[in-house]
């Protein structure tokens, strides 16, 4: 195989690629990029047998054909090129020329047929979503996903396509963060899946290339097809992610959310996170937790530690109801208050031992559980 390629079109494809090799990887070949040239366009693949992506990149190829190659060695290569052309020139037993300007190098792959593919889809559930839209409810809820491996089930995001909309959900038990939008769902189309941790951090990686994106799913993977524009960095049409789903059934996520809350008060979300964020510099790792008071049109929050000492911020608010004291791990405040993008956020409060909520107008609700006053 036989192609010339411009060097930043060529590392900009590998560095969409790169995330999915692991440091450890259980096969030599699962280090490897898979390298296929057809008429005038390059696609890598890598994969971890979990995840997998493909992007294509325009080159203009003399000879098809394919050859795999360790892909983070060759993305150093390539971005230290010193031309911007480059030759690629690939032998039928994998010896791999590259050239630019005057570096030459030669590099040792492996056959096509040792790399496990892709799968491909067929009549699975799908819907077509905007990328904007899908980037911002992720992150309004990807925080929220829990880290213990021993509770697998909830370390991803769970997506459920029913009753008109679709729901995003993250929680590690101690908080939870839901956002969901209205969607036409055809009954034979409803469905849940679980999108484990991994593949949520690539996913919103990717989604800011171009304005829709194609998801396809059954009870073991999901597909996204992330369209791309056609910009300067050398992508051609879309790029390709595929994921197993953590299988098992989520928690029913809706028993968390409390069904009423005494007092709710507007918040200006940067004022109370910039309230929230100083009051946390003084936390420990014995003593985090930041107590919130409400009293008459007053909102103080205070913190301390035996290490440091204390802080104490107020702001003004709109609240006539009973005086009102709870604490929070400050992380569960300031999580979904930098995930927003919206000014207004409410807050919802009954009492010191129950949980708080964050709401905004656009479907959007956080749990967070309280830390005991002592």
């Amino acid at each position: 195989m036989k192609f010339k390629i411009n060097r930043d079109h060529f590392s900009n494809g590998l560095a969409q690629v790169l995330n999915v090799v692991g440091s450890k990887a259980t096969m030599p070949i699962l280090s490897n990029v898979l390298i296929e040239a057809e008429k005038d366009y390059i696609s890598l693949t890598t994969t971890n047998l979990d995840l997998g992506i493909r992007a294509k990149i325009k080159a203009d190829v003399k000879e098809g054909g394919a050859v795999t190659l360790p892909v983070k060695r060759l993305a150093t290569i390539i971005r230290e090129l010193p031309n911007v052309d480059v030759s690629f020139d690939a032998t039928p037993n994998h010896q791999v020329k590259l050239t630019s300007g005057g570096s030459t190098f030669r590099i040792v792959g492996i056959g096509k047929e040792e790399f496990p593919p892709l799968p491909e889809f067929g009549d699975d559930k799908s819907f077509t979503l905007e990328q904007a839209e899908l980037t911002s409810m992720l992150k309004s809820v990807s925080y929220a996903q829990s880290t213990d491996e021993t509770r697998y089930i909830l370390n991803g995001v769970y997506f459920n396509f029913r009753d008109a909309k679709l729901s995003l959900v993250a929680t590690d038990g101690r908080r939870l963060a839901l956002i969901s939008k209205e969607l036409e769902v055809p009954a034979e189309s409803a469905g849940s899946i679980i999108l484990p941790a991994k593949t949520v951090s690539e996913l919103t990686r990717m989604l800011d290339k171009g304005e829709k994106l194609k998801i396809a799913f059954n009870e073991r993977r999901a597909s996204f097809q992330i369209n791309t524009d056609k910009d300067s960095s050398g992508l051609v049409d879309s790029i390709y992610l595929y994921s197993k789903v953590v299988e098992g059934n989520y928690p029913n996520y809706q028993q968390v959310i409390p069904k009423e809350t005494h007092q709710r008060i507007k918040l200006e979300r940067e004022l109370f996170l910039q309230c929230v964020h100083r009051a946390a510099l003084v936390t420990s790792e014995k003593s985090n937790s930041v107590k919130i008071k409400l009293t008459s049109n007053l909102l103080e929050i205070t913190a301390q530690s035996p290490d440091f000492g204390e802080a104490h911020e107020s702001m003004a608010i709109a609240y006539s109801g009973p005086d009102l004291q709870v604490a929070f791990n400050p992380a569960f405040v300031l999580d979904p208050l930098k995930a927003l993008t919206k000014d207004e956020v409410f807050f919802e409060l009954k009492d010191e031992l129950s949980p708080g909520v964050f709401k905004t107008l656009e479907n959007f609700i956080c749990v967070i559980m309280p830390v005991r006053l002592s």
